[in-house]
């Protein structure tokens, strides 16, 4: 039976994480290892400046005080003691569409599966006051059991959105390019000492014609993006080469 890891960053008490689990346990044998916080939008982080620990939830779900990227570490090193054959991260409190894979704890998850070699699925559902994480974990399941069957290439991770509801279908896309404007809203405590929110002031996607991430599952669609973690600029090479000489 295929190994598969399962991560996230809501936290290892998140619904989400364990209907994905229930999700992908038809296909093999299941461990999760979630942080013990909620982890969100804190990217790719590596935990370096302190040791971590691990605490035994219940059979086959363990946490890790720290982040997803360390619980995936953490999981293939100490509790798997072997690569799984699928690490799934997931299901997100809201969709990791474009640009904000960038942030995504969830999408890092699926990331830092690929990088040390096995092929990874993020998953995400679009924020609501209430959650029905069935069909994304439908979602999740059918793709999971495809990269599981026929592979996808090495050092490359899928990166999965889900509308409210039942989806339409699935589509495969391309990650999204939006306009991003910071807004930092600056306030000052009861002591006099000035704090910060970050806000976003402005978060417009650009048109695709129809291809994107976020024009999928705005037609009510599940994305299916295909990502990987090399992020060099082939376009500039030779121009930088060029430019340097």
């Amino acid at each position: 039976m295929p190994l598969i890891l399962v991560t996230n960053d809501d936290g290892v008490q998140s619904e989400g994480i364990h209907v994905l689990a229930e999700a992908m346990k038809p296909l093999g044998d299941v461990v999760v290892v979630g942080p013990l916080q909620e982890a969100s939008a804190i990217g790719h982080a590596l935990t370096l400046r302190r040791p971590l620990r691990i605490e035994t939830i219940r059979d086959g779900v363990y946490a890790v005080d720290g982040t997803p990227t360390d619980c995936v570490n953490l999981g293939c090193e100490i509790i798997l003691k072997r690569l799984p054959d699928l690490v799934v991260s997931g299901i997100n409190k809201g969709w990791n569409l474009g640009d904000d894979i960038t942030y995504s704890g969830t999408v890092s998850g699926a990331l830092e599966g690929a990088l040390l070699g096995a092929p990874g699925i993020a998953v995400s559902l679009r924020r609501t006051p209430s959650y029905d994480f069935g069909p994304a974990a439908a979602v999740a399941a059918t793709v999971a059991q495809m990269v599981l069957s026929k592979g996808i290439p090495p050092r490359s991770f899928l990166n999965i959105n889900v509308p409210t509801g039942i989806p339409k279908g699935l589509r495969v896309t391309t990650q999204a390019k939006r306009n991003h404007v910071t807004q930092i809203n600056s306030r000052t405590d009861p002591r006099g000492n000035a704090y910060y929110w970050i806000e976003e002031a402005l978060d417009e996607y650009h048109p695709d014609s129809g291809r994107s991430d976020y024009e999928a599952v705005m037609e009510g669609y599940a994305s299916v993006t295909p990502l990987q973690p090399d992020m060099t600029a082939y376009d500039m090479l030779e121009r930088l080469v060029r430019d340097l000489k």
